[in-house]
Formats: structure tokens, C-alpha cells, sequence
């Protein structure tokens, strides 16, 4: 019996050692996929916020947002007939973009979303976060959008 107990127990140990290496395995190339492929998702960020307020331009017929990227490589975003702006920006070095809405109420934080990367099955890609979250980046920009224009976040 006590050979039996000891040799499950040796197992349990070989079976919990090797899961704590893969799961080290799995962050160590995720954080490289994410060191990798973030100025790729920074580019893509920066595109579908450029591409939304044109969208948004063309529907009401007027400009209502202007974008324009600053000498450090931030987006800022003016909202016509308002004071307040948006600015996007990207840390490289933190793989951070953070979102600064003038038009949001004051007790309000900043938008910040991280860069991670993970494992497709077949390689390796990297997408934005926000609380363990992966980020629908159309809604969050119209999202804040809405709010740069002085409307509620939702419809």
C-alpha cells in the first residue's frame, strides 16, 4: 500500500512540475508573439480610428473629428464645436495603448489595453486587452467617439 501512495504521489509531482514548465513555455512565447507583433497591432489601432471618423464624417456630411498624429507618434482627435480632444497613445516599451477622452465625465479613468499575445494553434498572434479581456476595438471606438461628440456611450 505505501509503495502504491508514494508512487502516485511521485507521478502527481512529474505531472504538476511539467504543467508549471508549459504554462512557463506559453507566457514566455506569448510575451515574445506580443514584443513581436505589437507595432502591428498599434498600426491597426491607429487605422481603425482614422477609418471610423472618416466613416463618421461621411455619414452626418460634415467634419465632425479631425485626426491628426502628433511628432511622438500619438493619435489626437478633435471633436468640431467642442473643446475637448482624444488622445491615443502607444507606449512600446510597456505595450500599452491608453486612451485619454476629454469628453469623458472626470471621475472616469483612462481606456488602457494591453498588448498580448497567444498561441492560434498553428503560431503565435497578438490582440488588445483590457481586464483579462480581449477587446472589441469597433465598439470601443465608437464608444468613444460617442462621448468625444457629447453623446452616452451607447445607442
Amino acid at each position: 500500500m505505501g509503495d502504491e501512495s508514494t508512487k502516485r504521489a511521485a507521478q502527481e509531482y512529474l505531472a504538476a512540475k511539467l504543467s508549471k514548465e508549459g504554462q512557463s513555455y506559453e507566457d514566455k512565447m506569448n510575451q515574445e508573439a506580443a514584443e513581436k507583433l505589437a507595432p502591428a497591432v498599434w498600426k491597426n489601432v491607429a487605422s481603425a480610428i482614422i477609418t471610423k471618423c472618416r466613416e463618421w464624417n461621411d455619414i452626418t456630411g460634415e467634419q465632425t473629428f479631425s485626426v491628426k498624429e502628433t511628432l511622438l507618434g500619438d493619435l489626437r482627435i478633435l471633436c468640431a464645436g467642442r473643446s475637448q480632444q482624444m488622445i491615443v497613445n502607444y507606449d512600446s516599451r510597456r505595450l500599452l495603448v491608453t486612451i485619454k477622452n476629454g469628453g469623458r465625465l472626470e471621475h472616469e479613468k483612462d481606456v488602457i489595453l494591453h498588448v498580448e499575445g497567444y498561441s492560434t494553434g498553428t503560431s503565435r498572434a497578438a490582440h488588445l486587452v483590457r481586464n483579462d479581456q480581449s477587446v472589441n476595438l469597433d465598439l470601443l471606438i465608437t464608444g468613444e467617439l460617442r462621448v468625444l461628440a457629447g453623446l452616452s456611450r451607447q445607442a
